[in-house]
């Protein structure tokens, strides 16, 4: 299949990791950015969940709504809501967008995050119970009359949809660095969800999802891996501009723990994470700033690293090369989202999807020849 560009939905102008956190849903800056995107020739865009934030199945079906081509990739947690359910309005939404949604189910990393919804199961069990959800939710797509099931986290009888996805099925996604994550991605996942790592820790990632894949005999996950790229002309100004991004991180940090806004990313002193990616980024981090070509690692110690928070820095050649760097190595969909979302969106569209686009296209017809 072809590489794809994946980004991430932005509700509002202040959603970016560096300064203070906004709350709720800006309407025509959402539209405008999800348009920008669909314009830009980007093909995904993650619509990200969290407990405070804007209701993402709503705000999938706006930027399906604003946009013609632009695949929303819908974050959704198991727990909350039943899978039936799920399983009807996912349905409903890739109806109405005419087959381009995509689900990537969150197991949850934070038991304080999961609680504030009322999820008080422990890490291990929520990986369970997400096996479970979309073994349900693939249940019922595909069914042609009422579907029951009893297993150990759900329950139900003689459920009928008479909505069904748009081309038969929908793609699931799973992302995580944990073995359980591995294990629920490789046998279930069509899609595997990676922080953007160095080229080997990420090879060693890939290998132990193919190798779930492979053992339970169903197709190899296709692999996403996220990075925060900062560009610029040449790669000197854009090394000055990830140092000043770095100093709005540190100060947009103490800015949250002063008016305790830490609900997207931890505050400074608020201790290790508690979920194995971002562990994984922070001891990264710590074996030093820069790996491989261009993979910057200190805006992930400096944000705790909530999140996708390493950084591709260079000129728009060095970040197109990094880039496929990781084509090279199995990785199919490319998130890029930046520090300053709508403006580095338009820049990479401009400057960065051509490049890998064209290059991929000249391997091709080498290939070919």
């Amino acid at each position: 299949m072809p590489v794809e560009f994946i980004s991430a939905v932005h509700p509002n102008p202040t959603f970016d990791g560096t300064s203070t956190f906004g709350r709720g849903i800006d309407p025509d800056f959402t539209r405008r950015y999800a348009r920008a995107l669909d314009d830009g020739g980007f093909d995904y865009t993650l619509v990200a969940y969290h407990s405070s934030s804007a209701d993402a199945l709503q705000l999938a079906q706006f930027v399906a709504t604003h946009t013609e081509r632009l695949k929303p990739m819908l974050a959704h947690r198991p727990g909350v809501v039943f899978p039936t359910h799920a399983a009807r309005a996912f349905a409903t939404l890739d109806r109405i967008s005419k087959g381009r949604l995509a689900v990537h189910i969150i197991s949850g990393g934070s038991d304080e995050e999961q609680r504030r919804e009322g999820d008080y199961l422990g890490k291990s069990e929520r990986y369970d119970r997400s096996d479970e959800y979309i073994q349900i939710l693939r249940k019922v797509w595909s069914a042609d009359g009422p579907v029951s099931h009893e297993g150990t986290h759900y329950r139900f009888e003689d459920f009928v949809s008479d909505v069904t996805p748009y081309h038969g099925t929908i793609p699931v996604s799973v992302g995580g660095s944990s073995a359980d994550a591995y294990r629920v991605g490789g046998e279930q996942g069509d899609i595997f969800g990676l922080w953007g790592e160095p080229l080997k820790e990420t090879s060693e990632q890939i290998a132990a999802v193919h190798a779930v894949a492979d053992a339970a005999g169903r197709p190899r996950p296709r692999i996403w891996v996220s990075f925060r790229p900062i560009i610029a002309p040449t790669d000197e100004l854009a090394w000055e501009k990830a140092h000043r991004i770095l100093g709005r991180a540190k100060e947009g940090a103490v800015e949250r723990a002063r008016h305790q806004h830490a609900h997207h990313y931890p505050a400074p002193g608020a201790g290790r994470p508690a979920n194995v990616g971002s562990q994984r980024l922070l001891d990264i981090a710590a074996r030093g700033d820069l790996h491989d070509r261009a993979l910057w690692t200190p805006l992930a110690t400096a944000t705790n690293a909530a999140g996708s928070s390493t950084a591709l820095v260079g000129s728009p050649e060095t970040v197109a090369a990094a880039l496929l760097d990781y084509v090279d190595i199995g990785c199919e969909l490319l998130s890029i989202r930046g520090w300053d979302p709508l403006n580095d969106a338009i820049d990479y569209a401009r400057y960065v999807l051509p490049l890998v686009r064209q290059e991929l296209a000249s391997r091709e017809a080498h290939a070919a020849a």
